[in-house]
């Protein structure tokens, strides 16, 4: 399973991006909402990733944030959605939109995306109502650029040897940078980001 990547942006086209990992280019298909949040070609960056596997093909999906990623998962397990009009409906709508169009039962907004009709939207409404309930996302904070810290970049770095989640590395990161502040040390950083994964 590839969970990211991070290396090198190589190419950005309308549906995907190829990310340049130590001399492999992967082709990872994306929402435009991540594709335009990447950055610029030759730039670094990290991205949540969703291998699927199928009996004729192999794609890699790629994802800005751990809770885009998340959803994903959710309208991939829906009847009828496949991996592009999951894509197409995170292009539509960001994991915040998603999430509060289900809460609420509005299947108008999840038709927005091309390729959802009525029906298939009101099937992810009635199908995901129940389970957005009981789920905790993943952090909505963007991934696919490199932490501007290279100290938190470390420090997430440090999570994952340990045996973290990817997702929960960068969230109590995210969190532990917020409350130390900009100047923080690499070492302050990971201490307060295991205590807050361990809570």
């Amino acid at each position: 399973m590839i969970a990211r990547l991070s290396g090198a942006l190589a190419e950005v086209a309308a549906d995907h991006a190829v990310i340049d990992v130590a001399g492999v280019g992967y082709l990872v298909q994306a929402s435009s909402r991540t594709l335009s949040a990447i950055g610029p070609v030759g730039g670094s960056v990290m991205i949540f990733t969703e291998l699927q596997v199928r009996e004729d093909s192999m794609t890699l999906f790629g994802f800005g944030s751990a809770a885009e990623r998340d959803w994903f998962r959710l309208l991939t397990g829906v009847q009828g959605v496949g991996g592009r009009v999951a894509l197409a409906i995170l292009s539509a709508l960001s994991a915040e939109e998603l999430q509060r169009a289900v809460a609420s039962g509005d299947k108008a907004m999840v038709a927005r995306a091309n390729g959802v009709g009525p029906k298939l939207a009101e099937r992810i409404v009635r199908e995901l109502k129940d389970k957005v309930g009981g789920i905790a996302l993943g952090p909505s904070v963007p991934a696919v650029s490199t932490p501007a810290s290279g100290a938190a970049q470390d420090a997430v770095s440090a999570l994952t040897h340990l045996g973290f989640r990817p997702a929960e590395a960068s969230a109590a990161v995210a969190a532990a940078n917020d409350e130390l502040g900009a100047g923080a040390t690499l070492d302050a950083l990971v201490r307060l980001a295991l205590k807050k994964a361990a809570r």
